[in-house]
């Protein structure tokens, strides 16, 4: 019996629904803040939602700024968030964009320790909902993991944006999120610590599982309703699926090698085009490759990948021939220290990585 402590880590309240947008306010309001509030905002969010919050926040009473997000998760783009919810005496930050936006609202209200708010226009990546942070260089390679402490106070998920959302966004999500059962089963039998410093629980583990599920069977009926640009139930569960159930289980069960294989992955700039989730997803490929895992496990991997639009080969995340060198060097980056890709049961080093990788990349592409 492990002597580790179990952890289950989640947001204080999740609200998801078409036009959730004009109840951002009021939940803010029910949560017992009384502003000023800085939205830290992508350019996309601003266009779109400015209108709304200029409705909506008077109405509770709440006074707001919009802060004007770079672009990109850097250290530097922290610190500016910081300073203006300084400046603006604000009670708390709100996120509102993708998924760097919304890490780097985070970071910076736990640095200065105002509530954050989490409010994705996207169902890209299970960022919403956890309470890291993953930082990048200014020139897109992965810098550092920001584990803080605590999880946002809300996540707001407004579908009737999502579903207006470049259709690869939200399967770059589904990326991300197929990930999540195969690097929490591996955490969870392996005993090690999860993202929170604890063992993982049933909990986690069901919703990690749960989530693999709702992606093979919602999958293609969700993207069929981004497409229509209008929400259904299978977006609504496909949503649920990619923020919610993705983030509570990898945040409370772990990461492992698929992770790493993306942070890998951005040590070759051909990479830095590619979404987040669309390098996860070759990374559950070399994962599961790496791990011995059986074929008719690959297979129903690549044949959901195929189905939805994820990547299954290095050349379809902009890698066309890779030296030998160039799979040494993901390897390298992969397996740094403090890796999640050392949550594995054996011990890996990059030149294993780098055979996973080759053979994973001839799988996907038979």
């Amino acid at each position: 019996m492990s002597s580790l402590l179990s952890v289950f880590s989640a947001p204080g309240r999740y609200v998801q629904g078409p036009d959730a947008t004009r109840h951002l306010a009021a939940e803010l309001k029910y949560l017992g803040y009384s502003g000023p509030v800085l939205i830290a905002a992508s350019t996309s969010a601003i266009k779109h939602l400015s209108g709304v919050w200029k409705e909506t926040f008077p109405l509770c009473g709440l006074k707001y700024s919009v802060h004007a997000f770079s672009g990109e998760c850097t250290a530097e783009e922290i610190t500016a968030i910081e300073d203006a919810a300084k400046a603006l005496s604000a009670d708390i930050i709100v996120g509102c964009g993708g998924g760097k936006v919304l890490d780097a609202a985070r970071a910076a209200a736990a640095s200065i320790n105002v509530g954050f708010a989490s409010a994705p226009t996207l169902a890209s990546t299970d960022a919403p909902c956890s309470a890291l942070s993953v930082v990048y260089h200014a020139n897109g390679e992965v810098s550092e993991y920001r584990i803080l402490r605590r999880n946002p106070d809300l996540v707001l998920v407004d579908s009737s944006v999502v579903a207006k959302a470049p259709t690869r966004l939200l399967v770059a999500g589904m990326g991300d999120a197929l990930a999540t059962w195969f690097e929490a089963r591996t955490c969870a039998a392996n005993k090690v610590k999860n993202m929170r410093g604890g063992a993982s629980t049933m909990s986690a583990l069901a919703l990690a599982e749960l989530c693999y599920k709702t992606l093979l069977s919602d999958g293609e009926k969700a993207i069929e309703a981004v497409k229509r640009q209008t929400t259904s139930d299978a977006l609504e569960r496909l949503i649920e699926a990619n923020t919610l159930l993705s983030g509570l289980g990898f945040e409370s069960s772990g990461l492992a090698a698929a992770h790493a294989v993306h942070n890998g992955l951005t040590a070759l700039t051909e990479t830095h085009d590619f979404y987040h989730g669309e390098k996860v997803a070759f990374g559950v490929l070399t994962q599961l490759v790496l791990e011995g895992a059986p074929r008719h496990e690959i297979d129903e991997v690549l044949a959901f990948s195929r189905k939805v639009g994820l990547p299954t080969s290095l050349r379809q995340i902009g890698v066309v021939e890779p030296s030998a060198r160039d799979l040494v060097m993901i390897g390298e980056r992969t397996c740094r220290p403090g890796e999640t890709i050392h949550n594995e049961p054996f011990r890996v080093d990059a030149q294993m990585v780098a055979e996973a990788i080759k053979e994973a990349d001839l799988i996907g592409r038979e």
